[in-house]
C-alpha cells in the first residue's frame, strides 16, 4: 500500500435441386473427369478433421467402427444440429465429377452444396453412397458434405472420394488476407459466439476456419460463428483464418480470449472478499473475532518482504513459519477462513526488486506457497522500485507465470495504483507485459485512492474500474463480462493519505457495483483501521471518521462477485 497507511439449427439443404451445378452444356460439353480423388484426408487417417469442418463442433475422428484403415469420422447429430462435415476443393468449370463415400447410421446424407445429394436410411453396417454432378460454366470450387439427421444419433463416414480433375491447375497460390476485428459477441457456460471482419482474396474467400489455440474447431462460410461444447469457467483463446477455393490459407486474425460462464454448479470462477490485515502495525485486532462479527472469510495478509538474499519473511523480519503470523493463519483456517499473502507494498525491501532473476523470485514465492499450501498470492506492485520499473515488472510477471504453471489451481493477483479514469502509463505497461509474456494473471486489482480523486470516491472508483476494463478488453481481446471477471478493487476505508473520504455508505455503493458487474475481488486497506475515530486524522488503527467497529469489513463480506 502507498505510504505506511496505504500499503442454430441449420436449414436442411441436402435435397436442393442440382440446377446450380448441373448447367446445360449448351456452350461446351462437360470435360472428362480423370479418376483421381481430389479430397484431402478422405479416410481421416491423419487422426484429425482438417481440412474437414463440422457444424456445432460435433465431428470427431474415431478408431471404431471403420470401413478401412484405422480411422473414421463420427458426427454426433443432435436435436438441433445434423452434424454436417464439409470440405471445399478447387474444381474445373463445366466438368463431370463423382462423389462417393461409405456411411453407417440412421439417415446419412452425402452431397455437394447447391447441387446433387443422396442418402441412406439406417444401415447397421457401412454402405456406399455415390452421386454424380457437373460443375457450372464458371465454377471453380465445390463444397462436398456428409451429415446425419436431427435427433437420429451419431453417424459414421469413411473413405470419401471426389473423383475428377483438380481445379485451377495450381495457378492460384495467393492466400486471402487475414480476417480482422475478431471479437466475442456473447457466451454461455458451454459456448462462445464470435464475429470478425471479412478477408479479401484475389479469387474469393470460400470459408473461415476457427481455431481454439492450435486446434481447428469449426469452419463457416460467413463472418460469425458459435463454438459450442466448451467447459464452464474456462478460458479459451480463439483465432480465425480465411481459406480460398484453392486451399490457400491466410494468416491468423487477432486473438480473442474468453472465459466461459460458470455452470449451474457454480463452476470454478475466482471470487474473493479479502480486506488487508497487517500483523506488524496498527494495533492488529483478533482475526477470528472480526470473522465472527462480520462473516468475512478471507484476509489479504500484509506484507511478505525480503529478509536478505531473496528469502521471504513477514515484514522482512518476522519468520516465514513458526511465528505470530503462522499462529494467526492457523486460527483463521480453523475458523473456516483462508488467507492470501501480499508480497510487496509501498516500502521495505521487496522480493520483486531484490531477487536477482525471475527464477530466483519464483523460488522465493514457492517457499511461501509451500509453507502455507496457498490457493492464491497477491503481488502489491508499487513505487519506483517495482511498479515504475519495467524490467522488474517483467521479472514479477514471469515469476508469477512460473509458479502458476508449477502449482495447478493457484490464482495470481497483481495490485497497483490507478488514475480516476483507469490505469496510468505504468499500469498500462504492466497489463501489456502480462499479455506479451502470457502470464495468465487471474486478477488485476486497482487501488482507487490517493489519486487526488476529490470528494466523489464512488464515481472515481467506478471510473477507474471502467478504465481498467477497457484496457483489459483492448489488450487481451476479452468481452465485457470476461474483463470484469479479471478485475479487483482495493479501496481505503475512511480518510486516505490525501484526505479523500470513503464512507461506509460509499463503500456499500462500491460493493454493490462490484457485485452487479461480477468482478473478481474486493479488498480495502485495512482491517486494522476499520474502527471509528471521528476527527482522528489518518492513523494506523482507526479510519479517521465516524463508523461502527468492523463496518467496512461487514460490507465487504457481502461481496459475492
Amino acid at each position: 500500500m502507498r505510504t505506511l497507511l496505504r500499503r442454430s439449427r441449420r436449414a436442411f439443404f441436402a435435397l436442393m435441386g442440382s440446377a446450380a451445378l448441373a448447367l446445360a452444356g449448351a456452350v461446351a460439353l462437360p470435360g472428362t473427369a480423370h479418376a483421381a480423388n481430389i479430397l484431402s484426408n478422405p479416410g481421416f487417417e491423419s487422426g484429425g478433421l482438417s481440412p474437414w469442418s463440422c457444424t456445432g463442433n460435433l465431428g470427431s475422428v474415431v478408431s471404431s467402427p471403420v470401413h478401412s484403415g484405422s480411422k473414421a469420422l463420427a458426427g454426433a447429430a443432435s436435436s438441433s444440429d445434423n452434424a454436417q462435415c464439409s470440405q471445399t476443393v478447387p474444381v474445373q468449370p463445366n466438368t463431370a465429377y463423382t462423389l462417393s463415400g461409405w456411411v453407417r447410421g440412421s439417415y446419412v446424407y452425402l452431397g455437394v452444396n447447391g447441387g446433387a445429394s443422396t442418402w441412406t436410411t439406417s444401415p447397421s453396417a457401412y454402405s456406399q453412397l455415390s452421386v454424380s454432378f457437373t460443375t457450372g460454366a464458371s465454377q471453380t470450387s465445390a463444397t462436398v458434405y456428409v451429415h446425419g439427421w436431427y435427433a437420429q444419433g451419431t453417424y459414421y463416414a469413411d473413405d470419401i472420394s471426389l473423383d475428377g480433375p483438380g481445379g485451377g491447375g495450381g495457378s492460384d497460390t495467393q492466400p486471402p488476407t487475414a480476417p480482422t476485428n475478431l471479437t466475442s459477441t456473447g457466451k454461455t457456460s458451454s459456448s462462445v459466439s464470435l464475429s470478425w471482419s471479412a478477408a479479401t482474396d484475389n479469387v474469393g474467400v470460400t470459408a473461415y476456419d476457427i481455431y481454439s489455440g492450435s486446434s481447428q474447431v469449426l469452419s463457416v462460410s460467413g463472418t460469425t460463428a458459435t463454438v459450442s461444447g466448451l467447459s464452464p469457467s474456462t478460458s479459451y483463446t480463439f483465432t480465425v483464418k480465411a481459406r480460398d477455393a484453392a486451399g490457400n490459407v491466410s494468416a491468423a486474425s487477432n486473438a480473442v480470449t474468453v472465459t466461459t460462464n460458470a455452470g449451474s454448479g457454480g463452476g470454478n470462477g475466482f471470487k474473493q472478499a479479502a480486506p488487508y490485515l497487517y500483523l506488524g502495525w496498527g494495533d492488529p485486532p483478533s482475526a477470528t473475532s472480526v470473522m465472527s462479527a462480520t462473516g468475512i472469510k478471507w484476509y489479504t495478509m500484509a506484507f511478505m518482504l525480503d529478509s536478505g538474499g531473496c528469502n521471504p519473511a513477514w515484514d522482512g523480519n518476522r519468520p516465514l513459519t513458526g511465528g505470530t503470523d503462522q499462529t494467526v493463519i492457523n486460527q483463521i483456517r480453523s475458523a473456516g477462513g483462508d488467507v492470501v499473502p501480499s508480497f510487496g507494498g509501498w516500502q521495505g525491501s521487496k522480493l520483486g526488486a531484490n531477487c536477482s532473476s525471475a527464477t530466483a523470485l519464483a523460488g522465493a514465492l514457492q517457499k511461501v506457497i509451500d509453507a502455507y499450501g496457498l490457493k492464491a498470492i497477491d503481488m502489491d506492485i508499487e513505487n519506483t522500485d517495482e511498479f515504475e520499473n519495467e524490467a522488474v515488472q517483467a521479472k514479477i510477471l514471469t515469476a508469477l507465470k512460473t509458479v502458476k504453471a508449477n502449482n495447478p489451481g493457484l490464482r495470481t493477483i497483481v495490485t497497483f495504483g490507478t488514475s480516476t479514469t483507469g490505469p496510468t502509463y505504468y499500469g498500462n505497461r504492466l497489463i501489456e507485459q502480462a499479455q506479451s509474456l502470457n502470464a495468465n494473471i487471474d486478477v488485476f486489482t486497482i487501488m482507487p485512492f490517493d489519486f487526488g480523486g476529490g470528494s466523489d470516491m464512488y464515481g472515481n472508483t467506478v471510473g477507474a474500474a471502467e478504465g481498467l476494463k477497457a484496457k483489459l478488453k483492448s489488450t487481451f481481446g476479452w468481452d465485457d463480462a470476461t474483463a470484469y471477471s479479471h478485475i479487483g478493487i482495493s479501496g481505503m476505508n475512511g480518510l486516505s493519505d490525501q484526505q479523500e473520504n470513503t464512507t461506509p455508505a460509499i463503500w456499500t455503493q462500491i460493493r454493490d457495483w462490484a457485485n452487479a458487474h461480477h468482478i473478481a475481488r474486493l479488498a480495502f486497506w485495512s482491517v486494522n483501521r476499520d474502527r471509528p475515530c471521528a476527527g482522528g486524522g489518518v492513523v494506523s488503527n482507526c479510519s479517521g471518521i465516524s463508523q461502527n467497529n468492523w463496518q467496512f469489513t461487514s460490507i465487504t463480506a457481502g461481496f459475492t462477485g
